[in-house]
C-alpha cells in the first residue's frame, strides 16, 4: 500500500535538499581546501594599516601595540583615523607617534552633513596612505598573531586586489556568545566559501585588504556614501563590478579577535546596521544568499507546523535527523579550519534560535529602518 505524505513534507525534503547543496559544493570544500600558500618574503611589498576610531581610547591602549609588534620586514605604517573622539585619543597617538615614525593621525574634526561619518573618515585616511597596500581592521579587533600582516599581505601575491580575512569573536561564558560566534561562523563560512568558488560578494572591515587603484576605481564610497553601513561589503560589491581580483586568506595566523556584544539589544542594533546593506547587494548575490538562509529558516518553520500533524511524525523526523547529523558535520569542521570552535551538541541548538532571530531581525528592518552610527 503507497504511503502518502502532506505536501508540507515535500517541501521539508526540498529545503534539506537545497542546504545539502550548499554543504557539498561551497562549505566542505572549503573547509577541506589545502593549506594556503606561505607569505613569500621576497614579494612582500609595503602595507598601510588604517584603523578608524571613535571614543575608542582603551581600545587602542590593546590593539596599538599589537600592530607594532607585527613581524614584516618589508615595512609598514599605521594610520589611525580619530573620527571626532571627545577622549584622550589625540594625545594617545600623538604621544606614540614621536617615538614610531610609522605611526600617523589624522584628525577628523567634523563630518559634511549627509555623509556617513565612518565612510567620510576612511576615505580622509585613505588618501594619505603611503603604500600600494592598504589593509583595515577595527580600533575594537585584535591581530591573533604577530604573523597577521604577513599573511594577509601574502594574498596580494597570488596576484590579487582584494583580500577577505576573518574576524572571530573571543569566548566568553554565556548562550549569547556561543550565539554571537555561531553567527560569525556561519557569516564567515559564506562569504569566504562563495569567494572561494569565484562569487564574491563581501568582506568584513574588521579583516580587509585592498588596493588604493580598487578604492579609485569604485570612486571610493561614493554609490552609498550616505548609508551608515557598507564600508565594506558594499565596497567589495562595488569593487567586484568592477573586475576586481579577490581572494580568501583563511589560515588562522590571519585571523583578527573582537570583543562580542554584551548584551541581546547591542548586538541586535550592531546586526540590524550589517544586515540593512543587504538591498543594495546584485540580485544574483542576494538571491545565492537568501536561497540559503530562506531553505534554513523554511525548514524549522515547516518542522514546527508538521509537529501536530501526527501522521508525519515518522517522515519528520527522518528528515530531521538526516539534516541535524550534515549542519553539525559541516558546521563543526568548518569551525577546526576557522580555528573557531564550538560545542557540538549546541550547534542544533544555535542553528534553531538563530534562523528565527534573523527572521526577526529582518522583519524590523523592513518595519524600521532608522539607524545610527556610534
Amino acid at each position: 500500500m503507497p504511503v502518502h505524505f502532506s505536501p508540507a513534507i515535500w517541501l521539508l525534503l526540498a529545503t534539506v535538499l537545497v542546504q545539502v547543496g550548499y554543504v557539498t559544493y561551497y562549505f566542505l570544500p572549503f573547509a577541506n581546501r589545502p593549506p594556503e600558500p606561505e607569505p613569500t618574503a621576497e614579494l612582500a611589498e609595503a602595507v598601510s594599516i588604517l584603523v578608524c576610531a571613535r571614543n575608542e581610547l582603551d581600545n587602542l591602549r590593546r590593539l596599538l601595540p599589537l600592530l607594532l609588534k607585527q613581524e614584516y620586514p618589508a615595512g609598514f605604517e599605521i594610520i589611525l583615523i580619530d573620527d571626532r573622539s571627545g577622549d584622550d585619543t589625540y594625545l594617545y597617538v600623538q604621544q606614540l607617534t614621536q617615538y614610531y615614525p610609522h605611526v600617523r593621525l589624522v584628525t577628523i574634526d567634523r563630518t559634511p552633513e549627509g555623509l556617513a561619518p565612518k565612510k567620510y573618515a576612511l576615505t580622509l585616511g585613505i588618501k594619505t596612505a603611503r603604500y600600494g597596500q592598504l589593509l583595515f581592521t577595527d580600533a575594537d579587533c585584535i591581530p591573533a598573531t604577530n604573523h597577521w600582516l604577513q599573511h594577509m599581505q601574502a594574498g596580494f601575491q597570488r596576484p590579487a586586489d582584494m583580500v577577505l580575512g576573518y574576524s572571530a569573536y573571543a569566548e566568553a561564558p554565556g548562550f549569547l556568545n556561543k550565539l554571537i560566534r555561531f553567527e560569525t561562523l556561519l557569516t564567515g563560512a559564506q562569504y569566504l566559501s562563495f569567494a572561494w568558488r569565484g562569487k564574491p560578494y563581501m568582506g568584513v572591515g574588521r579583516n580587509l585588504a585592498y588596493t588604493p587603484q580598487v578604492f579609485r576605481s569604485t570612486k571610493g564610497f561614493a554609490s552609498h556614501i550616505r548609508s551608515l553601513s557598507g564600508d565594506d561589503d558594499l565596497l567589495v560589491q562595488d569593487a567586484v563590478a568592477q573586475g576586481a581580483r579577490v581572494v580568501v586568506v583563511a589560515e588562522p595566523a590571519a585571523h583578527t579577535l573582537s570583543e562580542p556584544a554584551q548584551t541581546w539589544a547591542a548586538w541586535w542594533r550592531q546586526k540590524r546596521r550589517h544586515l540593512s546593506a543587504g538591498r543594495r547587494y546584485q540580485a544574483s548575490d542576494r538571491w545565492r544568499i537568501g536561497t540559503f538562509m530562506g531553505s534554513n529558516m523554511l525548514f524549522h518553520g515547516i518542522s514546527l507546523i508538521l509537529l501536530f500533524s501526527r501522521p508525519d511524525w515518522i517522515p519528520l523526523a527522518g528528515l530531521w535527523t538526516v539534516r541535524t547529523a550534515l549542519v553539525t558535520g559541516t558546521y563543526q569542521r568548518l569551525s577546526r579550519r576557522l580555528d573557531d570552535p564550538l560545542p557540538g551538541v549546541l550547534l542544533p541548538v544555535l542553528d534553531l534560535v538563530y534562523f528565527f532571530y534573523y527572521l526577526a531581525l529582518g522583519i524590523s528592518l523592513f518595519l524600521y529602518r532608522t539607524l545610527r552610527w556610534k
